[in-house]
């Protein structure tokens, strides 16, 4: 196979991230934009052994699955990587991806049920977060091109909020009025980085990302007057980093933070405060997390983050402990905790989970627990999962939004991976026999994020024996 020549072949499965995936002779082809069974012709644009990379110049078959796009710029955008799949099927593709990730990775056989659905398929995103800089000359607003730092410039987002689309004209039209320019990587020159925005409730925290202070009063006054509601704040981040904000924040108008309710906890938000992305899927799955741990005396919350679950779990049990690393997510936790009256039910720890976990589970011992865990993509510490797995709780939650760690996880945590020499799976009949301390109850996913080939899932845990 040779590269930016042109082929035509048949798309027999996709792979975990929406590509089209054809066999040509002995060379494995990824070629995004497509759907299974569709026959297209493809132009090669990188070769790597047995495995090559191309891109979709013609569908010559169509799918009865694919569905015209809403966004005029979703072959450009890295965003977005399945709005050309109708949306049954991507509830479908995203159980097999999970399914597959739990057989391939864990050695886990299990029938995972569709992803539960997202009652919103666009407009869900409640935060906007976009790439100020110059295309072509000129300054422009938009999103990252897949695998690059080259903007596409945007006037608005399928799946963002109407909100976003004001958003993005008035910081067009602020760099028109100030004479500030968009932020050039290569040369390091004009003002401008990023421009950040979350919708909380009915009110707005908007953040400009410059690499030095301006003066951003017009742009606070702008955004308030067609939307109302605006906390603004002002980041400066000088530094040549991937990384959006900086350390130094300016509140320009408004208290720089509010106090918002959600699912009938009372929080302060901020510019650093995390929610997840979609509203409606989120109580959806934070109700069920809650549901299963109902009736525990004792939950713990690994990596939690501003405390939101937390508080569920301890209005929930008898108390709740919530172990987080990141210092100002503790202490927004520790405010949380105070605004909500959960003074002796919630115990907030900052720390790493892997070296507080022991003392949590050990002054806890003898009382019926469960353990609630939402780790990062990387997945949990192997001495958590040892830990975890030598803890009695009742039950174990977990939630993650990468399959592939979070198979390695249950894996250890169910017996059909054990470590020699690495991991190493462990075949049926020894399985069978296995004294693993959990087996899996149910396995759910939720599509936190349509359109995209990202999913959530949920994994209930009980205690074996």
């Amino acid at each position: 196979m040779l590269k930016n020549e042109e082929y035509t072949g048949t798309v027999c499965a996709l792979g975990t991230g929406g590509e089209g995936i054809i066999n040509i002779g002995d060379t494995t082809v990824f070629v995004p934009y497509c759907l299974t069974g569709e026959r297209v012709k493809f132009k090669v644009l990188s070769v790597k052994g047995s495995i090559a990379y191309g891109k979709v110049t013609e569908v010559l078959t169509p799918s009865a699955a694919r569905v015209q796009p809403r966004c005029p710029v979703f072959y450009k955008c890295g965003g977005c990587s399945l709005q050309h799949m109708a949306y049954d099927k991507q509830l479908d593709f995203k159980s097999k991806t999970v399914q597959n990730a739990l057989y391939k990775i864990g050695g886990i056989q299990y029938n995972v049920p569709p992803a539960a659905a997202s009652p919103l398929q666009y407009a869900y995103r409640n935060k906007l977060a976009l790439p100020i800089g110059r295309v072509n000359g000129q300054d422009a607003v938009g999103f990252y091109a897949p695998r690059s730092h080259r903007i596409i410039p945007v006037t608005g987002c399928a799946i963002q909020q109407e909100w976003s689309q004001i958003v993005i004209d008035c910081t067009l039209s602020f760099m028109r009025t100030s004479g500030l320019h968009g932020y050039e990587e290569e040369s390091r020159t004009g003002e401008l980085r990023h421009i950040v925005a979350r919708k909380i409730g009915s009110r707005y925290i908007i953040v400009l990302v410059a690499v030095k202070q301006v003066n951003a009063s017009l742009l606070a006054d702008m955004l308030e007057s067609s939307l109302g509601g605006v906390t603004f704040l002002l980041n400066i981040n000088g530094k040549n980093t991937n990384a959006i904000f900086g350390d130094k924040f300016i509140t320009v108008s408004g208290n720089g933070f509010f106090t918002a309710e959600d699912m009938g906890i009372k929080f302060r938000a901020g510019a650093n405060t995390f929610l997840q992305v979609n509203d409606g899927v989120r109580k959806e799955l934070y109700l069920q997390i809650v549901k299963e741990a109902a009736g525990a005396q004792v939950a713990v919350d690994l990596y939690s983050g501003g405390g939101m679950l937390t508080a569920l779990l301890a209005r929930t049990c008898g108390c709740a402990y919530g172990i987080e690393i990141v210092k100002e997510a503790s202490v927004c936790a520790d405010e949380l905790k105070e605004l909500n009256g959960l003074n002796g039910r919630m115990i907030n720890i900052c720390g790493k989970v892997e070296d507080k976990l022991a003392e949590v589970f050990a002054s806890t011992q003898g009382q019926n627990r469960v353990v609630v865990c939402d780790p990062p993509r990387k997945g949990m510490e192997r001495s958590v999962v040892k830990a975890i797995a030598a803890c009695g709780a009742e039950k174990v939650i977990l939630v993650s939004c990468n399959p592939a760690t979070l198979a390695r996880d249950l894996g250890l945590l169910t017996g059909t991976l054990k470590e020699k020499d690495g991991l190493v799976k462990v075949l049926p009949p020894e399985y069978a026999a296995n004294t693993a301390p959990y087996r899996i109850e149910y396995v759910q996913p939720y599509d936190m994020f349509p359109q995209t080939s990202s999913i959530e899932t949920l994994v209930v845990l009980k205690k074996n024996g």
